[in-house]
């Protein structure tokens, strides 16, 4: 027997790194009133394309059809399974695998299945997901993978920048208010992800500032905690993304990946948002 990783597409981990570390996903859906598409099946330059003519789609959490699939291959095949999911601020993701778990525990009596809410999304899940399949790989026991996983959410931060605020607003994930205002005095925020849900570290007044703080946040960090692995993430400004990965190397020796992330997190913040992910070698939560 051995432990299997399941997770969702809001990780954003590429397809190479999924079939090295065996991790399996299950899809969100975006949906405009006339199409829908899985978020694993539509390419992100063709997503933000036709946002930008039809506007800001909603999204929708895996089906239960297909999480039950998913964790049925693992669990008939005498494995364990170790679900780690997008927050459960954010999506109802979670709380469907958990009521898969139960359904799951109703056929096959002694299956083993943990689920984890990662109480984040994107390379902060992703980098969970990762550490957890590695760790698998090596032959760690569930409960063993299951620390590692949780051990690695305590060592990540995720900071990013978007390019104006309306996405935001629009979609509630930061309040009306706080769009407004920061609009009408240009003030760029640099948000994180706290207790599951899209938090303002803090203001500063462009975004070319805010990068630059975002960098003096990851220096120190890597400075008290140690800096492991890092990515940067960007919504449809590869260039910028680019530019960012060539100033933390300068600043840290470490030449980050670059990930874009898609139409699920992609439109709640918007083309043009920029920032990392990392985590540590010590808890920073």
């Amino acid at each position: 027997m051995s432990v299997k990783i399941l997770t969702d597409s809001t990780s954003y981990i590429s397809e190479e790194i999924c079939k090295q570390l065996d991790i399996k996903k299950v899809s969100l859906t975006v949906s405009w009133d006339d199409i829908s598409f899985k978020e694993a099946d539509i390419k992100n330059e063709d997503f933000y394309r036709m946002m930008e003519e039809k506007g800001i789609p909603k999204s929708s959490q895996p089906s239960i059809g297909e999480i039950l699939e998913e964790m049925k291959k693992v669990v008939s095949n005498g494995d364990s399974l170790v679900g780690i999911f997008l927050s459960s601020e954010m999506s109802g993701t979670y709380s469907s695998a958990l009521m898969v778990k139960g359904m799951i525990l109703e056929e096959y009596k002694d299956a083993q299945i943990e689920i984890i809410d990662s109480r984040s999304n994107c390379m902060q899940l992703g980098f969970a997901a990762i550490v957890g399949a590695r760790a698998a790989k090596e032959g760690k026991t569930l409960n063993e993978v299951v620390e590692i996983v949780k051990q690695n959410l305590r060592r990540s931060r995720f900071l990013f920048v978007p390019n104006n605020l309306e996405y935001l607003k629009k979609g509630g994930r930061i309040g009306g208010a706080k769009a407004l205002i920061g609009n009408l005095l240009k003030i760029i925020p640099i948000l994180t992800v706290e207790n599951g849900k899209t938090a303002v570290l803090t203001k500063v007044r462009t975004k070319k500032n805010a990068i630059a703080a975002m960098v003096e946040k990851l220096i120190k960090d890597s400075y008290i905690y140690g800096l492991k692995e890092i990515v940067v993430h960007h919504i449809n400004c590869y260039t910028e993304a680019l530019d960012l990965s060539k100033l933390i190397e300068e600043k840290l020796g470490v030449k980050p990946n670059i990930v874009d992330i898609g139409p699920v997190i992609g439109l709640h913040v918007g083309p043009g948002a920029i920032g990392f992910v990392y985590y540590t070698e010590k808890d920073m939560k």
